[in-house]
């Protein structure tokens, strides 16, 4: 199909989804699009090959990923620029999720290119849709860091957040976190692990943190593959008050410590958060 009889327009980007496992999840349009754009930039040109091949698609493709630089960058708006469409797909799912694809997209709309979506595959929506939690509204966090500490103070930021929470991780780290969930969320906040979505062996095993940590644990094969976790939003909401008591702990503090410090001790010993009593001290220190 040429670009004469098709619905592709010239000097377009397309931001295309591809399926996340399963290959009768790529719909229609999607192989339309590969199929009749002049170029097609893969996030891993060696990984993307099965699926072009599956579905009989010769368009030409190099590869842009998160390690590409900004000559790649100018060689595919130099196409566009040029009137040729081209066709951005990562190794599975929709592209920009936690995927390379933001710096070209927001050059090429820089440049007053269109860019294009053809809606598809999503591990995080899939996984939401079928996990049985709220999901009138949540966030999504992408991958937490890989180092405990760093993880801990990511996972103490969300403690408080009302919204489902939405979570990759990799496979040799999920007990680790779901552990640290465990001590941050506490022990009976549900969640649910969403694993191999859309392929042969796919998990979606909800229950209390403490239970996860022991499931996971007890079966090493639930410490494999591609694993979204979603996390029950917090039912507590931050304290916005201050008391008599609270005070007096808090000049005290104030007294022989910076406001930083201050609040931190102040958080362990009055239960308050810490943001809120910082920016409390702020207004009321001298």
């Amino acid at each position: 199909m040429s670009e004469s009889n098709s619905t592709i327009c010239q000097g377009v980007l397309y931001v295309v989804a591809t399926p996340i496992g399963n290959l009768g999840d790529m719909v229609p349009r999607a192989v339309e699009t590969l199929q009749t754009v002049k170029l097609i930039a893969a996030e891993d040109t060696r990984h993307s090959a099965h699926l072009l091949n599956h579905f009989g698609i010769k368009t030409p493709c190099i590869a842009y990923h998160d390690h590409s630089d900004d000559n790649r960058i100018e060689q595919i708006l130099a196409r566009l620029q040029a009137g040729d469409s081209v066709a951005l797909i990562s190794d599975a799912g929709t592209p920009l999720v936690s995927d390379p694809g933001y710096k070209l997209v927001k050059t090429v709309r820089a440049e007053g290119i269109r860019v294009i979506p053809i809606p598809g595959a999503s591990a995080l929506i899939a996984a939401l849709s079928a996990s049985g939690l709220a999901s009138d509204r949540f966030a999504f966090e992408g991958f937490l860091p890989a180092k405990q500490q760093a993880r801990l103070t990511q996972l103490q930021t969300l403690e408080q957040e009302i919204r489902t929470l939405i979570f990759y991780e990799a496979p040799h780290r999920i007990l680790e976190t779901l552990q640290d969930m465990q001590t941050v969320f506490g022990a009976n906040r549900q969640a649910v692990v969403a694993r191999e979505i859309t392929k042969t062996f796919e998990t979606i095993h909800g229950d209390q943190l403490q239970n996860l940590v022991s499931w996971v644990a007890a079966d090493t094969n639930q410490q494999r593959g591609e694993i979204v976790l979603i996390v029950e939003g917090s039912s507590k909401t931050a304290s916005t008050e201050i008391d008599a008591e609270q005070i007096r702990i808090m000049k005290v503090l104030l007294e022989e410590l910076p406001v930083k410090q201050a609040a931190a001790i102040g958080a362990k010993i009055t239960g308050l958060k810490k943001n809120f009593l910082y920016q409390w001290a702020l207004e009321n220190s001298n």
